[in-house]
Formats: structure tokens, C-alpha cells, sequence
């Protein structure tokens, strides 16, 4: 039971770190994996040992990799598992939003985007 809880417990820091690191909420990862708030806390808190395609969820959303989450790598390569820049919570938000979006709704928004862009940036509209 010890090997158990101690896995809980494993399991539940190295989440906290990697979604510390990528400066997301308990809120912003269990949406993005697809969990109820209050089991991801659980997790989080070594309280609950996640099922397999969860933990590959959990892998996918805090962009680490499932060995540094089982605490089969050193803690370095946890610190260091993100090769790109962490999402901001609020582009993790958008990011969610946009997936809700149809095809129309997303070129209609895409467009809007550029066009505040442009207007930021002085950049030219193209020539139709």
C-alpha cells in the first residue's frame, strides 16, 4: 500500500510543478484534459492515482513527458520537458474557446484578428 500511495504522491508534485511551470490554474488543466476540477485536485494532491488514459491526457496538456510524470526521470528533466514556451492561461482559454468555433466562425474571427493586428502594427492590408 505504501508503493501506492507514495506513486499517488509522486505523481500528484510532479503535476503541480509542470502545471506551475506552465503557468496554468488546476482549473486551465483539467479542462484542457478533459476532467472534472475536483478529481484533477485529487490527482494533484496525491490523493488519486489517475488510469492510464487520463495520465496520457495529463501528459498531453502540461506537454510533459509520462516518465518524469512517474518519477522515472530526475527531477531536472520534469523542470525541463517543455521545449516550446508554456501557454498563458489566457491564450489556454482562447485556445479551448476557439475549438468550440465552426469553420465560419474561426475564418470570421481569423480575420478580425489580423485586421487588429494590422491596425496595431501600421501593416498594409494586402492587394486584392
Amino acid at each position: 500500500m505504501d508503493d501506492i500511495d507514495s506513486l499517488k504522491r509522486s505523481i500528484g508534485a510532479a503535476l503541480l510543478m509542470a502545471r506551475e511551470r506552465a503557468g496554468l490554474t488546476q482549473a486551465d488543466v483539467s479542462s484542457m484534459s478533459g476532467l472534472a476540477s475536483a478529481m484533477y485536485g485529487r490527482i494533484e494532491r496525491g490523493q488519486m492515482l489517475p488510469s492510464v488514459p487520463t495520465l496520457h491526457r495529463l501528459c498531453m496538456a502540461l506537454r510533459i513527458s509520462a516518465s518524469a510524470l512517474l518519477g522515472l526521470s530526475s527531477p531536472r528533466d520534469l523542470a525541463a520537458a517543455a521545449p516550446e514556451p508554456p501557454m498563458s492561461p489566457q491564450l489556454a482559454r482562447l485556445a479551448r474557446l476557439l475549438r468550440m468555433l465552426s469553420p465560419g466562425e474561426l475564418r470570421c474571427l481569423g480575420a478580425l484578428a489580423l485586421d487588429i493586428r494590422r491596425r496595431k502594427n501600421l501593416v498594409p492590408a494586402p492587394s486584392d
